[in-house]
């Protein structure tokens, strides 16, 4: 049963992941510094592999609380929040395996095929969460003129620490959500590109059409 709660644990943790980087590892690494009680009152340092425990280690918490501040203030920044999410993204799929196969059970004894596992199971999630707040994102900056994406980012932050402190303390729910998101997420995903494929489509006709002119006239 641990095992299988350190799974979602780790899927939870890796979907935070997708909306900040560096929130949920801050969350993870505090929880397990403090002796934080998880789900059932067991001690959250006990569900870190037991490789990963430096992850708990105060140098480590508090790197982790300066990079947390440093990104979420960035994010508040105008035009700079768009930029940070090309670097945002590769980082949130590598930080999305990291933590999840931090996560996961002893069992898996073989070490590739654990970080096969994670990269799938906890990049794929955080990718795919990454992935629909950059379009959020793109839809508000043009939308907006980028005076809405502050409250993008917050929407987004709080996204971050709420499924952070469900996968620590309700490991369960977590993966609950994590699941109805991954629905929504993917939707949303394949919705926009299938409007901007018809669009390009659209505007190719477009400019076929102007470039045959008006049709001739005897």
């Amino acid at each position: 049963m641990n095992e299988l709660v350190a799974i979602f644990a780790g899927v939870g943790l890796a979907a935070a992941c997708g909306f900040r980087v560096f929130v949920p590892l801050f969350i993870a690494s505090l929880a397990a510094n403090t002796g934080v009680e998880a789900y059932s009152g067991m001690d959250f340092q006990a569900l870190l592999g037991t490789d990963f425990e430096w992850l708990g280690s105060t140098p480590v918490t508090i790197a982790l609380g300066v990079a947390t501040v440093l990104e979420i203030g960035s994010y508040y920044i105008p035009w700079l929040d768009n930029a940070l999410d090309t670097v945002a993204t590769p980082a949130a799929v590598v930080a999305g395996t990291f933590i999840s196969g931090a996560m996961l059970p002893e069992f898996m004894g073989d070490d590739a095929l654990k970080w096969i596992v994670a990269a799938i199971m906890g990049g794929g999630t955080a990718g795919v969460v990454q992935g629909a707040s950059v379009i959020t994102r793109g839809a508000s900056t043009v939308s907006t003129g980028g005076l809405g994406n502050p409250a993008v980012s917050t929407a987004e932050l709080g996204g971050s620490v709420l499924t952070a402190g469900l996968a620590i303390m309700l490991p369960i729910v977590a993966a609950i959500l994590v699941l109805v998101m991954l629905v929504f997420f993917i939707r949303t995903i394949v919705r926009y590109f299938s409007t901007r494929a018809k669009r390009k489509q659209a505007a190719a006709s477009v400019a076929e059409s102007e470039a045959s002119g008006p049709p001739q006239v005897d």
